[in-house]
């Protein structure tokens, strides 16, 4: 019986922990979100469209991305070495380094010319491809997707 008890003790501290762990992401949660739609409204009420030429597009750290020693400054020092999508690209005689969103990243082509909505240094959507329609990004396959594929590839062979 002692056993018992105590088995159920250690039950109960538990869920008691994972209890409060989950009410303080609750709450981190939503102070994260309110941030992000503040800031969103910020993006939103800076944004205007320009066309540019893409010269360059790579994921790099934003050290070594060649972006203005203010922008690097600000930037938390955690996000310092994350990796960021960069676009290189001319804006009438300028040639310009910008950050893009991550779906804008995917669909931009190179080496054409576009019109985007740009907040800052920030490409925040594409609104139009000179010679065609706006690329959509390549779908990523899942995971499991990919041992489908791999298991068909060696039943070809056999």
């Amino acid at each position: 019986m002692p056993t018992l008890q105590i088995v159920l003790n250690v039950v109960l501290v538990i869920l008691v922990i994972a209890v409060i762990i989950l009410a303080i992401l609750y709450f981190m949660g939503n102070k994260l979100q309110k941030r992000q739609v503040e800031q969103q409204a910020l993006i939103d009420a800076a944004a205007q469209t320009v066309s540019l030429l893409v010269i360059d597009k790579k994921k790099m750290k934003i050290t070594q991305a060649g972006l203005p020693k203010m922008v690097v400054d600000q930037t938390p020092k955690y996000m310092r070495w994350a990796k960021v999508p960069i676009v290189k690209a001319k804006i009438g005689p300028k040639v310009m380094t910008l950050m893009a969103d991550e779906r804008v990243f995917q669909s931009l082509p190179v080496k054409t010319e576009a019109k985007v909505v740009m907040s800052g240094i920030y490409i925040t959507q594409i609104k139009s491809v000179r010679g065609g329609a706006v690329p959509a990004p390549a779908k990523k396959k899942g995971f499991f997707a990919r041992f489908k594929r791999d298991k068909k590839k060696k039943e070809e062979k056999k």
